[in-house]
């Protein structure tokens, strides 16, 4: 089988030509494509709690720990003790993270609508059924359990 008729490859290729993609607009706000995803799971009004962002966009607290110091760092975000919980910590967007957010939110929406104007909705439902069936193969499939090393 070539590289290019794996699942993974097209997977993988298409991501990378989406995250391209977002990165040439991000850096026109000085934020990268990780930001505008973190921002866009932070709650406006509320704020989230900081261990809720992790899950919410399907990564590891740890990988988002150095993300969150970054946007800090530049003004995106600050950090507030839950009012319900002091052990706790919310993140919450400063004005300038909201303005950032709200170009995210458009860059996102930008994507989409090209998308779905160039590829039926029948097709586009097939291509969200094939890749909820992925996510749920790779979460309850052990598909290397009987390998040796």
């Amino acid at each position: 089988m070539k590289r290019e008729e794996t699942i993974d490859h097209n997977i993988k290729t298409a991501w990378h030509a989406i995250s391209r993609m977002y990165n040439q607009q991000a850096v026109k706000q000085d934020i990268t494509t990780s930001i505008g995803f973190v921002l866009l799971n932070i709650s406006s009004k509320e704020g989230t709690p900081a261990t809720k962002i992790a899950p919410l966009m399907g990564l590891e607290a740890r990988s988002l720990t150095r993300v969150l110091k970054n946007m800090e760092d530049k003004g995106l975000i600050y950090r507030q003790p839950d009012a319900n919980d002091k052990r706790s910590v919310r993140i919450f967007l400063t004005e300038k993270g909201k303005e950032r957010k709200g170009f995210s939110r458009k860059t996102v929406l930008a994507f989409n609508e090209a998308v779905r104007e160039h590829i039926p909705e029948d097709k586009l439902k097939i291509f969200f059924e094939v890749i909820g069936d992925i996510n749920r193969i790779i979460e309850k499939s052990n598909i290397y359990e009987n390998e040796k090393p």
